[in-house]
């Protein structure tokens, strides 16, 4: 049997490093005042084709969608914004006084596509979400969030795209701008951009397949037909991020791959040397119509999602290695039944005081069980045999230094945290 393709198992040695990089967006995310959110990990279908899109890929190509029981069809979540969006507007967060709501959240994540290095079937994102402002300055924070997801873990080689989508009279007047665009041309396009062109030709500026057509670099941008207010909210949102040091690209043909996304769009991408051929990172945006489209109130919003498992890429491709510490504290080393039997209690208190203590369970003698320690790498060797018994106490050995003393047992919980 095997882990069904596009899914992995983090296994003992990479799970300390998935849990590193968690610790550290969580405190990141405190920073910024973000709380956590968590939602199921599958949903009514209707969310996301609602939610999403039903034009997009996602919706019609990529979700876990399946019949339950009760003859409910339910999907495996693509994406997180919809879900947060659903309790957001369910639970009547937009009631708190204290607005934006801000929330942050983890979770697997199911795409049915091609599986390839750092693009899975069963993925894992960190997404950020703020509801509630329509404040140009809340996109700065939610892009400064973004980027210092990364930077805080040493990574440099990193670009930021960003673009407007405007408002629904700047997407109307460029609908129609692309629509003459690609007409002369509909059948030399992809049967999906042929559809996209009639439903929402904004999506196909985002086409894989099509992306090297002559009439792609020539097509009208966004940019140009933006709405006087839509202008002036993108220059906002440009000089905030000046006023916070942070550079940027504008490129006016990120489309984002989701249809909710109005008005500011972004990316992080890798220029980092080998990363590979996908060089996208993380990307977000806001989405005002979401909320009301889901039953809620007129509530603007925008969020971001990164994967983790890019962003380990990222970390292999510029040869950072996370700082995480895999030695044990402790390991006891028993002789004799009396001593084992003690040893058990020993071991026990140790842990419960929060010194991470392991001991032998094979019947190792002495030597293999000293082994058993180098191999787990341990700051300390405790010995335990029967004279050390008889005096109620037990030998201490750093490993390091190679010093060793006897410490009465009593004593050894305040001796050992003092240590460590």
């Amino acid at each position: 049997m095997k882990a069904p393709r596009g899914t992995q198992d983090l296994l003992p040695g990479v799970t300390e490093k998935w849990k590193y990089i968690e610790n550290a967006l969580q405190e990141l995310s405190r920073n910024f005042h973000y709380k956590e959110i968590r939602t199921p990990i599958f949903e009514h279908t209707e969310l996301f084709q609602r939610g999403v899109g039903d034009t997009t890929d996602i919706v019609q190509k990529e979700m876990y969608t399946f019949t339950d029981k009760g003859n409910r069809s339910i999907t495996l979540r693509p994406e997180g914004t919809a879900s947060v969006a659903r309790s957001f507007v369910e639970h009547k967060l937009f009631g708190s006084p204290n607005q934006p709501t801000k929330l942050f959240y983890f979770g697997p994540m199911f795409r049915y596509e091609r599986p390839q290095q750092g693009r899975m079937r069963q993925f894992f994102q960190y997404g950020v979400e703020a509801l509630g402002s329509a404040d140009p300055a809340i996109d700065a924070e939610v892009i400064s969030l973004a980027i210092n997801a990364y930077r805080v873990f040493g990574l440099r080689s990193l670009k930021l795209v960003i673009n407007s989508l405007g408002d629904q009279e700047s997407r109307e007047n460029h609908r129609q701008a692309l629509i003459d665009h690609f007409l002369p041309v509909k059948d030399e396009l992809c049967s999906d951009c042929q559809a996209r062109l009639e439903q929402n030709p904004l999506r196909v500026l985002d086409c894989k397949k099509d992306r090297d057509h002559p009439k792609m670099k020539t097509a009208p941008s966004i940019l140009d037909y933006l709405t006087e207010e839509s202008a002036q909210y993108f220059e906002q949102v440009k000089g905030y991020l000046d006023e916070m040091g942070i550079s940027y690209q504008v490129d006016p043909n990120l489309v984002r791959g989701l249809d909710y996304y109005n008005h500011t769009a972004f990316e992080i991408m890798s220029d980092a040397e080998g990363f590979g051929a996908i060089t996208t990172l993380s990307g977000g945006g806001r989405y005002n119509g979401l909320v009301q489209e889901l039953g809620g109130p007129e509530t603007p919003g925008i969020g971001f999602a990164l994967s983790m498992e890019r962003l380990l890429m990222a970390l292999e491709a510029e040869g950072i290695e996370l700082p995480i510490d895999e030695r044990l504290d402790c390991y006891l080393v028993a002789l004799g039944e009396e001593a084992n039997r003690k040893a058990a209690a020993i071991v026990n208190q140790l842990r419960l005081a929060g010194v991470q203590t392991d001991q032998d369970y094979q019947g190792k003698k002495f030597k293999a069980q000293f082994k058993a320690a180098d191999r787990l790498q341990a700051k300390y060797v405790l010995v335990l045999g029967e004279d050390e018994l008889a005096n109620q106490q037990i030998a201490v050995k750093n490993m390091e230094s190679g010093q060793q003393e006897t410490i009465a047992l009593d004593q050894l919980i305040e001796y050992m945290k003092t240590r460590l």
